[in-house]
């Protein structure tokens, strides 16, 4: 998902839509609507103030307005401070997400994005453990941030309709052409720190590659003829290929959902069609050995059979049956005496 990070005036500016508003004499950031109007200030010819950041950027200085650090001009406007806005004033359909208040646009998704982000879903959706998945779902890691990756693994959420409090265990990040790497890293820093175990960001520009982030370790690079595995979240490893390729995804998303109604994969479904082919077979074999002794017993005995007595016999697929008339026809005089009650 492309991101456009949209910065605030101070903690006392409020979102009004069309429009852009200022609240204060002292020159802060770019002052900014929920609609996206930017109007620059003298306090971003300063390259960008990090605002409440603390964490210092190599080449930064600081800003002479609000002694805060700024960054070079070329990393301006793409690292968010602190905002206003919280959780609750994000309402769903909107194309933001925040980060500790600020606004960060959304971009829809161009053709490739969203192809691979639907064969990834149904391949994550459908691994036998997973109970609730989600595209685009919205997870509040604290009241004024809210991230929504491209697909979430989650339990099922408590409340339908709202904001997922927490972290997905599982989060996937499709980079596609245009992606704001800085934000990006800023997701993921967030989602690790806030208890999501792995985070895999799907490369679609350049070698098919996924890069790996786990809190508490080093990332890893793996490439198409890898595997990926999240134990405790799926049960079956997903091929790197499988979220880049159709066909793979539709090929590992069957062997999920067979494995889902008891299945390993297709060889044993087929297998259990072949013995229970042969099973029927000797039922059916069975049947018309005694639909074909009954028969000849009556011609023993001398008892005409009418073609209606011949049809009920020959349709009859009670095992039991067969045998019960099979053993009056033996001593019988008369049809009447073969199927008589008792």
């Amino acid at each position: 998902m492309l991101r456009v990070p949209i910065t605030l005036e101070n903690e006392t500016t409020t979102p009004v839509e069309g429009r852009v508003r200022r609240s204060s004499t002292r020159p802060t950031g770019v002052v900014v609507s929920f609609s996206g109007v930017m109007e620059p200030s003298l306090h971003e010819r300063w390259k960008g103030c990090r605002g409440n950041s603390t964490e210092r950027v190599r080449d930064s200085t600081l800003c002479p307005y609000c002694e805060k650090e700024v960054l070079p001009m070329a990393q301006s406007r793409r690292i968010p401070y602190c905002g206003p806005f919280t959780a609750d004033q994000i309402k769903d359909g909107d194309r933001y997400e925040l980060s500790n208040g600020h606004a960060m646009y959304c971009a829809p998704a161009g053709d490739r994005h969203a192809r691979h982000n639907t064969s990834g879903a149904l391949v994550l959706d459908s691994d036998p453990d997973v109970e609730w998945s989600g595209v685009d779902a919205g997870f509040t890691l604290k009241p004024n941030t809210v991230r929504a990756p491209d697909i979430s693994v989650a339990p099922p959420p408590a409340e339908e309709g709202k904001w997922i409090p927490g972290v997905p265990p599982l989060a996937v990040e499709y980079a596609d052409k245009g992606q704001n790497e800085i934000d990006l890293k800023i997701k993921i820093k967030e989602l690790l720190a806030a208890g999501t175990r792995y985070v895999w960001v799907v490369h679609l520009v350049g070698p098919q590659r996924v890069e790996v982030h786990v809190k508490d370790g080093p990332n890893r690079l793996l490439s198409a003829t890898d595997l990926l595995e999240a134990p405790g979240i799926l049960r079956n490893p997903v091929p790197v290929y499988a979220l880049f390729d159709r066909k793979e995804a539709h090929r590992v998303t069957l062997r999920n959902l067979l494995q889902r109604e008891g299945y390993e994969n297709l060889e044993a479904v087929l297998w259990e069609g072949v013995q229970r082919g042969k099973a029927e077979g000797k039922v059916e074999g069975e049947l018309a050995a005694s639909i074909k002794a009954l028969l000849s017993t009556l011609a023993i005995r001398g008892i005409p059979v009418d073609a209606e007595t011949r049809a009920r016999i020959r349709d009859c697929h009670d095992a039991k049956q067969l045998d019960a008339w099979f053993a009056k026809a033996v001593v019988a005089d008369r049809l009447e005496d073969v199927f008589r009650e008792g």
